[in-house]
């Protein structure tokens, strides 16, 4: 073959096979690189997945949590729905309908960028105020103001005080770790963040409410990189103005949830016997459940016995109906839950991220510890409800809101999903 035709022929065979190894090529880079903003969207879309999905585990233990507080939620519910609404649906309709409302927010932010957070989140705290001080201006029932009314539901201002709280420590020591270590930075902001935000639900009041805020604000300053010594400080400060109010008959609302505390089975007046009477018929709700309960919807006290059954409660109808097993497995869950959203917090790519998923998390862990310790008498009835499980609309959506958020961390955590 002329030398030419053989020049000819190799050039053909050399065209063919580039052309070949080039769709192979192009084949992959359209899937992989050529289109990064594409192959972006794609990850953005996936809900459960290694890398940008969600942390399936997470999620599924709030859907469990979730259910399982619906069905308590309506066995509690029901007879006081009927006696006092004329329908025993009444509560579970309106509850799922916000559990709707909250499942769909909560899926919609964990495809949220949580980074976004960081900027807004003086704007944030400052709309806590608004709503803390809005609602000073509006009727009170039973002495007490703290629902703005939206029609079909109302809005609580201190459960969004809580999450305000939570970010803009978040932001506040993500900016400032370094220099965490000194007051300027720590104890005085902690000061006047939380002692802004306390003097606005005391005049509500809501002092629960202070009590929650208050942890929080100590948990996030000191995994933030506050000092222990601090600490100490800050529990003199607070203490000296406890004193002081107490002193002034500054907290008389305060002190008649004092009354009869501890001493629910033990009351010598027909006056302390109604004083103790729901915290009373709680403890016999739990005494009376034993280990196995007494059967899904067989509960006693919830017929008009223990006030608002559905509301803070809820927790002794539960115990009376599953028993101290199903009590002890619900609180597992919990543990689970709390376990895992710090894991996942632990391992955000960012300290924002860290923080920010610690704090969400640990408001269901503290309100739970605080909430048990309530229907047991070991604190004063001070209204604490109970995550997943109490009724309340904006309460729910708020705490559906902020897992998302703890998902939207978990999609850039770096640990591995099975």
């Amino acid at each position: 073959m002329a030398p030419q035709k053989r020049m000819m022929l190799k050039a053909d065979v050399n065209r063919i096979y580039d052309e070949e190894v080039y769709s192979e090529q192009k084949i992959r880079e359209e899937k992989f690189f050529v289109r990064p903003s594409r192959r972006r969207k794609m990850k953005k879309g996936k809900l459960f997945s290694v890398g940008m999905g969600l942390d399936l585990p997470f999620c599924i233990i709030i859907l469990v949590l979730l259910t399982i507080g619906m069905i308590m939620m309506f066995s509690a519910s029901y007879a006081y729905a009927y006696y006092n609404q004329g329908d025993s649906y009444y509560y579970l309709v309106r509850q799922l309908i916000f559990a709707v409302i909250g499942v769909g927010i909560m899926f919609v932010l964990s495809f949220f960028n949580y980074n976004k957070l960081h900027k807004v989140a003086p704007v944030v705290l400052a709309i806590s105020y608004l709503c803390l001080l809005v609602v000073l201006v509006l009727p009170g029932s039973e002495g007490v103001k703290r629902w703005i009314p939206l029609g079909i539901f109302n809005i609580q201002p201190s459960e969004i005080a809580k999450f305000a709280i939570i970010l803009f420590f978040s932001h506040w020591c993500s900016k400032y770790y370094n220099k965490m270590q000194f007051a300027r930075y720590s104890v005085l902001p902690g000061i006047i963040v939380f002692g802004s935000t306390a003097l606005l639900l005391f005049l509500e009041p809501h002092y629960s409410g202070i009590v929650i805020i208050g942890i929080l604000s100590v948990v996030m300053l000191y995994i933030g990189g506050m000092q222990t010594k601090y600490l100490g400080i800050g529990l003199g400060l607070i203490v000296g103005v406890v004193l002081i109010l107490a002193v002034t008959n500054s907290l008389s609302y305060a002190m008649s949830r004092l009354d009869g505390w501890g001493q629910a089975l033990e009351y010598t007046t027909n006056e302390m016997w109604w004083t103790t009477y729901q915290t009373r018929n709680s403890l016999y709700a739990i005494g009376s459940g034993g280990l196995w309960g007494l059967g899904l919807g067989q509960s006693r006290m919830k017929y008009l016995y223990i006030p608002e059954p559905q509301n803070d409660f809820i927790f002794a109808v539960v115990v009376e109906e599953l028993g101290l097993v199903g009590a002890l497995m619900i609180l597992l869950i919990f543990a689970l839950l709390v376990w895992r959203g710090i894991t996942l917090s632990l391992r955000a790519k960012d300290k924002f991220g860290k923080l920010l998923g610690i704090g969400l998390t640990s408001q269901i862990g503290i309100q739970v510890v605080l909430n048990i310790l309530v229907i047991t008498d070991w604190l004063p009835n001070t209204g604490i409800s109970l995550p997943f499980f109490s009724y309340g609309g904006s309460s729910l959506i708020m705490l559906l809101a902020q897992m998302g958020l703890v998902l939207s961390i978990s999609r850039t955590a770096n640990i591995e999903r099975q």
